[in-house]
């Protein structure tokens, strides 16, 4: 028997979407730090060509940035000629991109009487628009770089996808019904596209973190005048077992774990990153 490692994963090709995020960036420096050679695709090129040049000069690995829409399936297919002519053919992918937005999010937890006079503030005042983005991003934006980047990996018959749920999609959380509904259907979607693919060499799963301060939610979990937790955000904390937000570099392990050859029996599971939330019942 081989000793255990990810050394499997060193020269594969892979790509990440929303690869300049938070989360994203662990994911990226996890991949480097074992040879990966990486595409980031974000619909910002300047972010993510600045995002590569630091990467790969911290890792001394090959790490390119590449403009890429992830709600305009044209744009991947661009973008996937061009991650094809530099590093070669695509062995991973990592759809990264997701996030919520304050025009999906309610200003009230909970309705009481007080509510129905102020029914903006609530579920009947949100703007579809609004909603569709936020779904969109994360739910359509899993599922078009899905049928374009893994179109490497039946021509190999072998590839991993790795999605980016959220412990939104088990337990919504209140105020932001887009994001937490989107999230669910990432979790549906992994199951569904690893039982169409389990047979031709691909393999598909997400991890599901608990909570991290992203740029997305940063607004809901800190006080803008005191960098302090916010009601909300220490309501979060005191649910937590661990008793603290994660850091995205907690997220490295069980990323390189799915991606590799370590986990080759592994297929259509969502395994949660969160500190002992989704143990915790609250009391």
């Amino acid at each position: 028997m081989n000793p255990i490692s990810f050394n499997d994963l060193k020269g594969k090709v892979c790509v990440i979407t929303g690869g300049a995020g938070v989360i994203g960036t662990a994911m990226v420096k996890a991949m480097a730090s074992v040879g990966v050679k990486i595409a980031i695709v974000d619909i910002s090129p300047e972010r993510s060509e600045q995002m590569a040049t630091e990467i790969s000069t911290e890792f001394g690995c090959e790490v390119i940035g590449v403009l890429g829409n992830v709600l305009d399936k044209e744009s991947l297919i661009i973008a996937k000629q061009v991650i094809n002519e530099k590093l070669g053919d695509i062995d991973l992918l990592i759809n990264g991109a997701g996030g919520n937005h304050p025009s999906a999010t309610t200003k009230v937890e909970q309705m009481d009487e007080n509510s129905l006079d102020h029914l903006e503030d609530t579920f009947y005042g949100l703007e579809m628009d609004g909603f569709d983005k936020v779904f969109a991003l994360n739910f359509k934006g899993t599922l078009l770089p899905s049928m374009v980047f893994t179109t490497d990996m039946l021509k190999n018959k072998k590839g991993v996808v790795l999605n980016v749920s959220s412990m939104n999609s088990y337990k919504p959380l209140t105020k932001i019904p887009a994001y937490s509904a989107a999230k669910a259907s990432i979790n549906n979607f992994t199951e569904w596209l690893a039982v169409h693919l389990a047979k031709v060499g691909i393999r598909v799963n997400a991890i599901a973190p608990g909570f991290f301060i992203t740029d997305q939610n940063r607004f809901l979990v800190l006080d803008k005048e005191t960098g302090n937790f916010s009601a909300r955000g220490q309501k979060i904390v005191n649910n937590t077992p661990m008793g603290k937000f994660g850091e995205p570099e907690d997220l490295q392990g069980a990323t390189l774990f799915l991606l590799s050859d370590v986990s080759a029996f592994v297929t259509g599971i969502v395994i949660p990153v969160d500190g002992g939330y989704s143990a915790f019942g609250g009391v």
